[in-house]
């Protein structure tokens, strides 16, 4: 592997790290799990790969005008029952429950190919190769 980055990507990386609004939520559906602490919740974030802006306020607005969609994936990722999500989501809840961290340069530093496998159609696990970045 070469020392030096080389390669990057044009995206922004955004991560939703969860706040205590969000464990309190998960410890009053769950009662039975109350060792979870923020610490865990932040631990291993999902990351986002959104369009690339010259400015972070773009990201971020990006980000709030799909806050509904991310808002349900976070919740989905704990709690497959949608009947014990919050039931009243707003943008205000979403930004009280989520730090929003936006990252500008995303390097890629293995000279392996970059491949997307698409979770929108499950009975077909294909992994399809994208757009050879190496």
């Amino acid at each position: 592997m070469n020392r030096t980055p080389r390669y990057t990507l044009n995206r922004t990386v955004v991560l939703l790290v969860p706040r205590q609004p969000f464990l309190d939520w998960l410890n009053n559906v769950d009662p039975d799990d109350q060792t979870l602490t923020v610490d865990d919740l932040r631990d291993d974030n999902e990351v986002f790969l959104i369009p690339q802006f010259s400015d972070n306020s773009d990201s971020e607005k990006w980000v709030e005008k799909r806050w509904d969609f991310l808002f349900e994936h976070m919740l989905m990722g704990w709690v497959e029952d949608e009947m014990a999500w919050p039931q009243d989501r707003t943008l205000a809840m979403f930004r009280d429950w989520f730090d929003i961290e936006i990252h500008t340069m995303a390097w890629d530093l293995s000279d392996d190919p970059l491949f997307v496998e698409d979770w929108q159609d499950e009975e077909d696990d294909e992994v399809i190769e994208k757009n050879h970045l190496h």
